[in-house]
Order: structure tokens, then sequence, then C-alpha cells
């Protein structure tokens, strides 16, 4: 038997890099899929493929910065479904490695709102669908960035450590309700995430202090590694993981 047969999966930032590895996973796996994205054609080249190799997949538009649309993924999951299992908040921006003193406020709020208001409202409203049934798995994709200070900018490194909070605090919480939360913090993966920086505003502060531990890194991860890691977090084979964070970056974060 499949690891997610019959299971609704909705992941956010679905249509490319972490995202849309995961859904492609999921989908193998037996999972009913619904996928989100800011990109229509990305989302309907994942639905096309995801047809083609057999699996189930229900797309939409969506801008995590945005509570209706936010709203309307849960509603949309769950009236193409009749449910939702397994929620998989993946989308995410960076900012432009600036530190505190040289962050300004649309910068710090587009973040937020992306990074972690996004995936807050979407467990807010999940996890009342999981109440109600008794069982539910989140998995929030965070980052090295979340746990170290030095990997980005301080509205990502901020965002990512909160999400860690908030993972770590839902999983506690909700674990006698069959509900578990975990995170995913990732290393350099090869995704388009480098689209959303603006490598202009790069400081000569940021090339002192935080650039030459990017050379640390072992290597670059690809999609598909960190797939495999949400899978394992999505299936039974992880019953007794709960509020935990789990590192998959080839041991840059053991330096």
């Amino acid at each position: 038997m499949k690891k997610l047969e019959n299971k609704v999966s909705l992941i956010t930032g679905a249509g490319s890099g972490m995202g849309k590895a995961i859904a492609l996973l999921f989908a193998s796996e037996g999972s009913k899929i619904v996928a989100t994205d800011i990109d229509q054609a990305r989302l309907d080249a994942l639905k096309a493929e995801i047809i083609q190799n057999g699996g189930q997949v229900f797309t939409l538009i969506s801008d995590m910065a945005k509570e209706e649309d936010i709203e309307n993924m849960i509603r949309g999951a769950v009236s193409t479904y009749g449910t939702l299992d397994i929620l998989v908040n993946n989308a995410g921006i960076m900012d432009n490695f600036a530190p505190v003193a040289e962050v300004d406020n649309s910068i710090w709020e587009k973040v937020m709102k992306v990074n972690l208001d996004g995936p807050f409202k979407a467990m807010r409203a999940a996890v009342k669908i999981f109440l109600a049934k008794g069982s539910g798995i989140i998995i929030n994709i965070s980052s090295i960035g979340g746990i170290n200070g030095a990997r980005a900018g301080a509205a990502y490194t901020a965002s990512k450590h909160a999400l860690i909070g908030l993972t770590q605090n839902t999983g506690y919480m909700y674990s006698k309700s069959g509900i578990r939360c975990n995170a995913i913090a990732p290393g350099a993966v090869n995704t388009n995430i480098g689209e959303t920086i603006d490598f202009s505003k790069v400081t000569a502060l940021v090339n002192d202090r935080i650039m030459p531990g990017m050379a640390l890194n072992p290597r670059t991860g690809e999609p598909s590694e960190i797939a495999k890691a949400a899978l394992f977090l999505a299936s039974e084979d992880s019953s007794f993981v709960n509020g935990e964070v789990l590192v998959v970056d080839g041991g840059w974060n053991a330096y």
C-alpha cells in the first residue's frame, strides 16, 4: 500500500522547487493533491505531470500574503475532496540579506506576511478541520536560517525562527488530539527563491559578515531530497515525531 493512500494534501508554493517536488512525490504515494502557487503556468505544468502519472490534483492561485486566498485554498480542498489531512506550508520568500538597521518596513512586512502570517492563518484553519476529525499533519518548511543567525537577513531570519516556534507550540498543544506538526529546515537548495532577492541591495556589511559562511556549505541540495523528508513526516513512518525540526542541509549546520 502506498504511504499516503487517499490522503488529501494541500501544498503551498507547489509550482516549482521544493513544493513541486513534494506535490509530485506525495501524488506518487497515493495522495490527492491541492496545489497552490502565484504562477498559473507553473501550476498548469504541475497538474499535467501529476495527471500524466495517474494522480489526482486540484490547483488554484493563492498568495500567502492575502488572507482571502488562504481561506479559499482551505475551502477548495474541502469542497473538492471532502476533507484535508496534510498541510504543507512551503511557500516563502527571501529578503535582501539586510541586517536590522538596513531593513525598511516594506520588506519586513512583506516577508512576515508570506513566511509567517500566511502559514499561521493556514494552520489555524487546518487545525479546526483536524480537531473535528481527530487527526491531521502539518509540515512547515522553515530553514537553517530559522536556527542560525547568519544565513539571511534580519527579516527572513526572524520569520523562520518564528515559524519554528509556531511549529513547536502547535505540535505540543495538539499532541493529544491526533495532530502532528513538524518543520523541515533545509539548507541551500536548488530552487527559484533567488528570484525574490534584489542582489543590488546586498551591502558591504553583508558581504563581510554573511557571505564567507556560505562557502562552508558542503553542497547544494535538490528539491527531491527535501520532498523525501516531507514524505517521512507526512506518513506513519514518523508517527512518534511531533514538534520537531528536521534539518536537511548536507551537514552545513553541523559546522
